[in-house]
């Protein structure tokens, strides 16, 4: 049986690959993605005990286990881990910025923010032989879908604290692709690096993919044509298979579908296949569980529940029955590629009230802080997106308060000082109007603050 290969063995491998330019082979990591359910489950069962051990390293998780009497000796199948409890997006917020930290401060070589300027954001530590890990693991998620080292990636996605720039690219430089770090936006810029590096492979939003679509239209170039585009790698926001469709009808290429979050490292925690039915999890280096996310037990094979993660491999800040808040469920079947690893569906939305907006996290709560600093405004206000084009945009309608006035330089300065703060906020930038007191719907019950008009959301 295959045993846990560290990431220096990893990284042997995938440097004898790249030397001896094999790279015909169907598999990135063949004993990995192709090893038989027993021994996968053996193996998750040897690297939980493991984590858990890890884990106790934390303050928060060593306070935790030791009020509820948990140790590594509690875990003797996997089942023993429902008798873990649940970790939050709360948890990470409340014990900012380190309080998770499972390694002295010195190992920890970068970090991951969420967006927020008001309250504390979440925060993920990674270690070198974590970044190490997830490049392979973003690597083994582009081989699949064919990206080979012969092939010119360009990353769309912004980096920085966002992790779709940074997991791309190290993850396509372990591959052995030429890379070429556009970032976000500039849409003119991303297609003359299409057309004069040749680029093969592309990284991006499915809104910005439409917008790119049309930007080669309005330049009169047919990419299908006048580039040598085949792959496309998406995620970051919801989308249909209607809309994956027409992207791939529009550039001519093929589009796969990919999952990620920070918290769990980012991009490649699954990732479809070439046969495009459900993106597998690796499940070599996570634990899912689908729970429903009222009761909290686990609900049957094929139904859609919220996803539970749980780190098998993470050194820095290891993660035990993270709450994603993402409703997904596990495909049935095997999959026609051969990799054992389970599939999930597509993400249908999320348990909680959380929105993405052109790949961006935005929680209500972000936006209401930011409008009730401000003593001209009301209570009330609607937070409507919709997609316009093919972009989503938000709009952001408030009603002033007791402000009385028919200054309109006045007005007009006042909704580009709140358009300012919530661009910081939130790292996009809505449409605000101000109305009239009384003028927005108004609720008996829970008020209703946000209204999602996009077709495909």
């Amino acid at each position: 049986m295959l045993r846990y290969k560290d990431h220096e063995v990893v990284s042997r491998i995938v440097n004898a690959k790249k030397e001896n330019n094999k790279m015909t082979e169907k598999y990135w990591e063949e004993e990995i993605e192709t090893m038989n359910r027993a021994d996968l489950e053996k193996l998750q069962l040897e690297r939980l005990k493991k984590t858990v051990a890890h884990a106790m390293n934390s303050p928060f998780y060593k306070k935790l286990y030791a009020e509820k009497g948990l140790t590594a000796d509690t875990i003797q199948t996997l089942d023993d881990l429902r008798k873990f409890p649940f970790t939050t997006k709360e948890d990470l917020r409340n014990n900012y910025p380190f309080g998770f930290a499972a390694v002295p401060m010195e190992k920890v070589v970068r970090l991951h923010s969420s967006s927020g300027t008001t309250g504390n954001p979440t925060v993920v530590l990674h270690s070198q032989k974590d970044l190490d890990t997830w490049a392979n693991q973003v690597a083994r998620c582009m081989y699949m879908v064919g990206v080979r080292n012969t092939d010119v990636f360009q990353n769309t996605s912004g980096y920085g604290m966002f992790t779709g720039g940074l997991g791309y690219q190290y993850g396509a430089e372990r591959l052995g692709c030429l890379t070429v770090p556009a970032a976000a936006g500039n849409s003119k810029r991303q297609i003359k690096f299409i057309r004069d590096f040749g680029t093969t492979v592309l990284h991006t939003i499915p809104s910005y993919a439409t917008r790119l679509a049309e930007v080669f239209c309005e330049e009169g170039l047919d990419p299908k044509k006048d580039t040598k585009l085949k792959i496309m790698c998406i995620g970051a926001e919801p989308h249909s298979e209607e809309q994956r469709k027409r992207i791939e009808e529009l550039l001519g290429l093929k589009a796969y579908n990919c999952f990620g979050m920070s918290e769990m490292n980012g991009p490649g925690v699954a990732f479809e296949c070439q046969e495009q039915n459900g993106l597998h999890i690796w499940e070599d280096l996570v634990i899912v569980e689908i729970i429903n996310p009222e009761t909290l037990e686990p609900v049957k094979e094929g139904e859609t529940g919220e996803m539970v993660l749980t780190t098998l491999c993470r050194e820095a800040m290891p993660l035990i029955r993270y709450r994603t808040r993402d409703l997904t469920s596990i495909l049935p079947g095997k999959c026609p590629c051969g990799r054992t690893h389970r599939r999930i569906s597509r993400i249908k939305g999320r348990s909680d009230d959380m929105m993405i907006v052109k790949g961006v996290n935005i929680f209500p709560i972000q936006i209401e802080r930011i409008l009730m600093n401000f003593k001209e405004l009301g209570m009330n206000y609607l937070i409507t997106i919709d997609t316009v084009g093919n972009n989503d945009e938000m709009l952001v309608e408030v009603e002033l308060g007791d402000l009385h006035t028919d200054d309109y330089s006045k007005l007009q300065s006042l909704t580009r000082e709140i358009t300012r703060q919530l661009k910081d906020e939130i790292l996009l930038t809505p449409k605000v109007k101000l109305v009239e007191k009384g003028s927005l719907p108004q609720s008996e019950g829970k008020a209703v603050r946000v209204k999602d008009l996009r077709k495909n959301h």
